[in-house]
């Protein structure tokens, strides 16, 4: 009987040894994982700084005014006059901020204040005949032909 009990502990003691050691190994496994991880996100990171360092070295003001000296001819630049710049007040209205009265100048329906959508007006006598006529003779300008 005493040996049947040293037999048991010695197959309790390796089974113990054996997950044990299948513990650690994933853990090793695991840890490994982590490092080279660790290591995908530092090249990372150097190549956003590397790419940040790019970018400003290409967008310096001094540069881009070389190049566009160099290629004046070929993009015909001009500078910015202070007309073409736009204030927020001299901005079209938005659909939302359009009143009634706004709308009904605008040719649209009465009802486009309440809902969403915008609908034209209807149409009169001029406007029917022109929508009559087919699309095709319609010249825009914008396709040659």
């Amino acid at each position: 009987m005493f040996r049947t009990f040293d037999i048991l502990l010695i197959v309790v003691m390796t089974v113990a040894a054996t997950i044990t050691y299948s513990i650690k190994h994933k853990a090793e496994t695991v840890l490994d994982d982590v490092h080279k991880l660790d290591a995908e996100i530092k090249l990372e990171r150097d190549t956003i700084d590397l790419l940040k360092a790019d970018w400003a070295l290409a967008t310096q003001p001094n540069r881009l005014a070389r190049l566009a000296d160099t290629f004046k001819a070929d993009l015909k630049l001009q500078p910015t006059e202070s007309t073409q710049i736009v204030q927020p007040n001299e901005m079209p209205m938005m659909k939302a901020n359009v009143g009634l009265s706004d709308a009904i100048e605008a040719g649209l329906a009465p009802d486009a204040r309440k809902t969403d959508e915008v609908r034209p007006a209807p149409a009169r006598n001029d406007t029917a005949r022109a929508a009559s006529t087919k699309t095709d003779t319609i010249k825009t300008g914008s396709v040659k032909r």
